[in-house]
């Protein structure tokens, strides 16, 4: 009896050591104090990140939706944006849509909006299951714990709106927070600082501790025909190539830089290397990995030049792209202020080859869903699958509150279950 007392008072101290070990037992309950929900992204142990680009701020917070679903999930919604403003007892015209991921155990949808279109608007997330049904994500008594980022943008909630694509937040410190990923026990975080290289990929090691300075990011811009360090990644996804890790990184008018995550070190600086270009005159807005058919392949949804696919099996081997003459070497943002100012350095498109999905039009947001599905949000207005070499309107866009800028409120959203391409 003594043996087994031992045994058992030996299993309950292992349990309970290993629960204070474990990525929810780091958290503590409370209110998560989030002011605007402008990125999220899941971790493991069902655990949501929430970034908040008001606060310069990363918040971890214990969803507790680890049950995974009993069957294939298919998730439809029309008019969602109508559905969610409803329930939160506002008019359509001012809900903000934000970002959308699913969790990867329960294959729920969560989406993070902001109540009102204006500097105080509310964050909320919501949570959409496999019935389809949509409810709130309460975010005052949950397990969480909060990092604050170190030199973020200075807050200007008072400028102007401005932006060629229609009108965007031009308040620095919405773009503190572009796109947010969980690798490996960091949360990379991308979006601009205040240092010489406002580019910035943030890795914050989780459970949070210490945040450091991240890393300053240095670019060829091929459509831009220069080098550039103020350009922030506007979306991007971990990706591994043989035992090697990246940051596939996207950036407007519209490159893609594969970024080593080894040199993502504290107040560093990294030049990353343009595999990609896209075309001028579009902005990604998110993007995706997944395999088909023993392929793999990379998907991003752009404002006007649709959603684009190619062979992510290229991204190790791909040419790098970079400036074809000696003088363009010497072309960067304080020698060419205008992008495309110096001849002979520009290219519309080029590396690894892509294809426009017809099929796909109007996305506004994407996540894989499984190995076959992936969920989008997307936008009623008939777009050509290529607004802009189609002669067509870009998407209509307002200025964000969490971030730098949104889809229209005023147009209807569908949430849709859809094949893989």
């Amino acid at each position: 009896m003594a043996r087994l007392s031992t045994s058992i008072l030996l299993i309950v101290f292992l349990s309970a050591a290993a629960f204070g070990q474990s990525a929810t037992g780091s958290l503590k309950l409370g209110k998560a104090d989030v002011k605007s929900a402008s990125q999220i992204a899941f971790g493991p142990e069902g655990i949501l990140f929430v970034g908040d680009s008001r606060q310069a701020a990363v918040f971890a917070i214990a969803t507790e939706d680890t049950k995974a679903p009993a069957g294939p999930v298919n998730i439809n919604v029309e008019a969602v944006n109508e559905k969610i403003a409803a329930l939160l007892g506002i008019p359509a015209d001012q809900l903000l849509i934000n970002d959308m991921e699913v969790n990867p155990l329960s294959r729920n949808i969560y989406v993070a909006v902001s109540r009102g279109r204006g500097p105080d608007a509310l964050p909320v997330i919501l949570k959409i299951d496999g019935a389809s049904k949509i409810s709130e994500f309460r975010l005052d008594n949950v397990r969480n714990s909060m990092a604050a980022l170190v030199d973020a943008p200075e807050a200007k909630p008072d400028a102007d709106v401005r932006g060629p694509e229609g009108q965007v937040n031009a308040n620095p410190r919405v773009r503190t927070i572009h796109d947010m990923s969980y690798l490996d026990g960091k949360v990379l975080v991308a979006g601009l600082s205040n240092q010489d290289f406002a580019s910035d990929m943030r890795s914050i090691p989780f459970p949070f501790t210490k945040v450091d300075k991240g890393t300053g990011i240095r670019m060829w811009h091929a459509a831009h025909g220069r080098y550039e360090t103020a350009s922030p990644v506007r979306s991007f996804i971990p990706y591994t190539v043989g035992k090697e890790q990246f940051v596939l990184a996207s950036y407007g008018c519209t490159p893609v830089v594969k970024i080593p995550v080894k040199e993502l070190t504290s107040g560093g600086k990294v030049h990353g290397t343009t595999i990609v270009e896209l075309g001028n005159g579009s902005t990604p807005l998110d993007m995706l990995a997944y395999q088909k058919g023993g392929k793999n392949y990379i998907l991003i949804a752009t404002t006007s030049r649709g959603v684009m696919k190619f062979s992510a099996d290229e991204v190790g081997t791909a040419k790098r792209l970079g400036p074809p003459t000696n003088a363009c070497e010497q072309s960067n943002e304080q020698s060419t202020p205008r992008p495309g100012g110096m001849p002979g350095c520009t290219i519309d498109v080029g590396g690894i080859a892509y294809q426009t999905i017809e099929t796909l039009r109007g996305v506004w947001q994407m996540a894989k869903l499984d190995d076959s599905k992936a969920v989008v949000l997307s936008d009623r207005t008939p777009w050509a699958a290529n607004a802009r070499e189609a002669g067509k309107v870009v998407p209509p866009v307002v200025a964000g509150n969490a971030t730098w800028f949104t889809l229209n409120p005023n147009t209807a959203i569908d949430l849709k279950t859809i094949a893989l391409p």
